[in-house]
């Protein structure tokens, strides 16, 4: 893995932690998922329009309808999992798909996109996936619902998988720019949640006046850390880019309890360390 990919990748760990806390602070549903949305596709605006006037990315029928299903492909797997945390066990549902989302990118990149594997990357994929299990606490055999949970938890996993490797193809070999495929994503995502945020403009109005410069820190840090992933990919195999970007998961937890105090401060470091040797496989294969 090039210097360059691993800061792109860690980069996008830390925004991805960024806005994750911030969302966990404000504590909010599908509306403020529109309300930053939103504001994202406004904020990233011109940058989107430089991209289609100064690189001139050829946008083709195929082009556009890969964009279109890579945003569907991120719009589902978001209230899939949003419905899985309501029909199941968070302490099931959550580590069983950051568990099988690395997981099943690596398998689809080695039979889809005909990428090579090795064993220092096996090793560290799984220290890393291993480390993130446990840190985000197990699979608990006390957990009720069980059966939903692990389908919730399995079908968010195999949507990590496809659309880590769709947009890997987009980004590679159809050429799309990176953030103007997280563009698309936004501007879908922003239009398929609007008739949610008008039967809850009571909560899309506090969480603007209580928490506007939150709201404004996720409108910018959850595209960017997709678009740098997107970049890492462009020239970085899926089997080194997706265990890697699993960093985010132990920047989020530890933030978590540092910042808000949720405790288990021991245990957690233990599983970081795992999860470090992890990165240090993959960063120097």
């Amino acid at each position: 893995m090039t210097p360059l990919a691993l800061a792109l990748v860690l980069a996008a760990a830390v925004c991805h932690a960024t806005w994750n806390v911030l969302v966990k602070r404000i504590n909010g549903g599908p509306e403020l998922v529109w309300l930053f949305s939103l504001i994202s596709a406004v904020l990233y605006l011109p940058v989107a329009a430089w991209v289609l006037v100064v690189q001139r990315p050829v946008l083709g029928p195929r082009e556009i309808a890969f964009c279109i299903v890579s945003a569907a492909l991120h719009l589902g797997y978001f209230l899939l999992l949003q419905r899985g945390y309501r029909k199941g066990d968070l302490s099931l549902v959550y580590p069983t798909a950051r568990a099988t989302g690395p997981l099943l990118s690596v398998a689809f990149a080695v039979l889809v996109l005909g990428e090579r594997i090795t064993l220092p990357v096996i090793l560290g994929g799984t220290a890393i996936v291993t480390g993130v299990i446990f840190l985000t606490g197990g699979f608990k055999r006390s957990a009720g619902k069980l059966t939903n949970s692990l389908l919730f938890g399995l079908s968010a996993g195999l949507v990590i998988g496809v659309y880590t490797v769709w947009d890997a193809y987009t980004v590679t070999a159809l050429l799309v720019p990176p953030l103007l495929l997280e563009y698309t994503s936004n501007l879908l995502r922003a239009t398929a949640l609007a008739p949610i945020a008008l039967t809850r403009r009571e909560q899309v109005a506090r969480h603007w006046r209580d928490h506007r410069l939150a709201v404004i820190g996720i409108a910018i840090f959850n595209p960017l850390a997709y678009i740098l992933v997107l970049f890492a990919l462009v020239f970085t195999p899926v089997v080194y880019v997706a265990p890697m970007r699993e960093v985010s998961v132990l920047l989020t937890v530890m933030a978590g309890t540092l910042l808000l105090g949720e405790g288990d401060f021991k245990r957690r470091m233990g599983w970081a360390g795992l999860i470090l040797a992890g990165m240090t496989l993959l960063s120097v294969s």
